[in-house]
Order: C-alpha cells, then structure tokens, then sequence
C-alpha cells in the first residue's frame, strides 16, 4: 500500500489541467492573430488526456524490443496529457476588404477560436482543479487525525 498514492493521483490531475488552462490561455490569446510563422490564421489547440497507468519494470527476461508489462487491476495511477493537437475546423472568414490580410474577395481567416467554447472549457478546467486540490487537501486532513489518533 503507497500511503500517497492519493495525492500523486491528484498531482497529475493538478499538472494535467494546469497545462489544458495554458492551452487555453495561448487560444484565448491568439484569438485575432491572422498570421502565423507557419503561415495562415492561428489554429485552435487541443490537448488529448490520457490515464497514467502502472507499469512494472520488466522481468529479467531479455526480449527486444523490451515490452512493459500492465496489470489490468492497477490502472488508473492519474492522468497525464497525451499530446497537443491543432483543431481541424475551417478558420472563420470575416468580411473586410481594408485588412491587410484580406484576400481578393475581401474577406479575412480568423482563427478558429470561439471565446465561449473557451470559456465553457475553462470552467470545466478550473472546476476539476479545484476538486483534485480540494481531494489532496482531504487527504492530508485524514492523515493528520490518523497521526493524532496513533498519539493517544
């Protein structure tokens, strides 16, 4: 039994959801940008999770390429983010012949940001943030009063 194993679930919760509010932060802040190093309007970032799961080291057996091996019973060890991916949908496409950016018909590619998606996922990060703190925060408690208890 790892004493805490509840806290380092909700550590990588905690992580996970940091960097969904940074990704979010970069859309939110790029929400106007029409040019890009890459070229064309700023595009939508994404990030994919994915669950932590234990892997035991592997035997003393040689196999190669060496394959770790899962137990099915212990997954779930929290959650990391598997990768930050660019949203696929078509940039929005605004009317304004006097943009630099425009093009010969007149209309300008925004980003593919909508700012209350955002802000909808936003509450939805901040949310469960909160409840992983709030989840280490109770178990500390209960490890104080174990403490007190063994004390007399």
């Amino acid at each position: 039994m790892r004493l805490f194993k509840t806290i380092d679930i909700s550590a990588s919760a905690l992580t996970a959801h940091r960097l969904w509010l940074d990704v979010m932060a970069d859309n939110l802040a790029n929400v106007n940008t029409t040019r890009t190093p890459e070229g064309g309007p700023y595009r939508r970032k994404m990030v994919i999770f994915e669950s932590r799961e234990r892997v035991f080291p592997p035997k003393f057996e040689f196999h190669f390429p060496p394959e770790p091996k899962k137990i099915p019973d212990f997954t779930g060890e929290g959650v990391r983010v598997k990768e930050i991916v660019e949203d696929p949908s078509p940039p929005r496409l605004v009317y304004d012949p006097h943009h630099p950016d425009a093009n010969k018909d007149g209309y300008v590619a925004y980003p593919n940001v909508n700012v209350v998606r955002e802000m909808v996922d936003m509450i939805a990060a901040s949310r469960a943030y909160e409840a992983n703190l709030m989840t280490i925060n109770v178990t500390r408690s209960m490890f104080m009063n174990a403490l007190n208890i063994m004390r007399g």
